[in-house]
């Protein structure tokens, strides 16, 4: 685990182990070869105590979507895996955090083909703050177009949410910061705007919102959620192929994920976007989105599973 990620309990192929116990095996063929699933899912502290879970249906499905997309069969039902992530928080005693569901291919044959490899299921739970930091969500933070193409659609099915694939967002995000910068924003292989390393993209112009289609982007349940939000107050949404310097002329950008939530662009490769800091629909659309999480909005409490 990344250093200071601790914990108290782990799920792991359908048992509950001490956090110090969830040891692999160094064969592990996931290990070795990258092929395995895995979801990011937020649970909220509500405004009346209680955790509340966000989007937990869509995320386990995703999961096992994901999963079938790469031949994985997993060896537990979407109710059992799910009933995992809503036991995971009380048995770490969190009222809020990260969960981290993890399908992996277990040990036994090496090379290319798994052959009869046990297919594994871990969950797991930690306290995470704003991923891209509090004062990023508040006043937002500068990114630059990375060197690294997102993988192109045939070369690495874009559905799946799939471990390898994280190789390409590690070493944008790396050369992100070490040009200074906090995150990297990824073109695809025609040169087009894809999302970001972690999270998907939006760009506002005028009174309407923009974001690339799903061709070579993950279907962002975040994402999702901030276009049906959009929506439903009235802004006009488009899922349209955007261009690099599209993006240096929006009035706003902001980023949506699991783990970044509705994070604000203030500047992309040295270039200010509108104000230079968060604008009026970004914060509009990032308001309604922490009050939906808190349990304020009654009409989004089907996106909500209560602990």
């Amino acid at each position: 685990m990344a250093e200071g990620v601790t914990g108290e309990k782990i799920w792991l192929d359908g048992e509950w182990v001490d956090w110090q116990d969830g040891h692999v095996h160094l064969l592990t063929h996931t290990l070795h070869y990258g092929l395995g699933v895995f979801e990011g899912i937020r649970c909220y502290k509500a405004e009346d105590g209680r955790s509340a879970i966000f989007q937990l249906g869509p995320h386990v499905h995703r999961l096992f979507t994901s999963a079938h997309i790469n031949l994985l069969e997993i060896p537990f039902s979407e109710e059992q895996v799910g009933q995992a992530i809503r036991e995971v928080l009380p048995a770490n005693h969190l009222d809020e955090g990260y969960i981290r569901p993890l399908v992996f291919i277990g040990s036994g044959s090496m090379g290319l083909n798994p052959a009869d490899n046990p297919i594994r299921v871990a969950v797991m739970a930690w306290s995470w703050g704003a991923y891209l930091g509090d004062e990023g969500v508040q006043n937002g933070i500068r990114a630059k177009v990375s060197t690294f193409s997102r993988h192109h659609v045939n070369a690495k099915m874009t559905k799946g949410k799939t471990c390898g694939d994280y190789v390409n967002s590690i070493l944008a995000k790396r050369e992100a910061l070490l040009d200074g910068y906090d995150e990297a924003i990824m073109l695809d292989t025609a040169g087009l705007v894809s999302e970001a390393s972690g999270e998907n993209i939006f760009l506002v112009k005028g009174e309407r919102l923009y974001t690339p289609p799903l061709p070579t982007v993950l279907d962002g349940i975040t994402r999702n959620a901030v276009i049906e939000i959009a929506r439903d107050k009235g802004i006009e949404v488009a899922e349209t192929p955007l261009t690099r310097d599209e993006l240096y002329i929006a009035d706003e950008l902001f980023l949506t994920g699991t783990a970044a939530e509705v994070t604000p662009i203030r500047e992309v490769d040295h270039r200010r976007i509108g104000s230079g800091t968060r604008g009026p629909i970004t914060k509009l659309l990032q308001t309604a989105f922490f009050d939906i999480v808190a349990g304020r909005d009654a009409k989004y409490e089907r996106w909500l599973s209560y602990l």
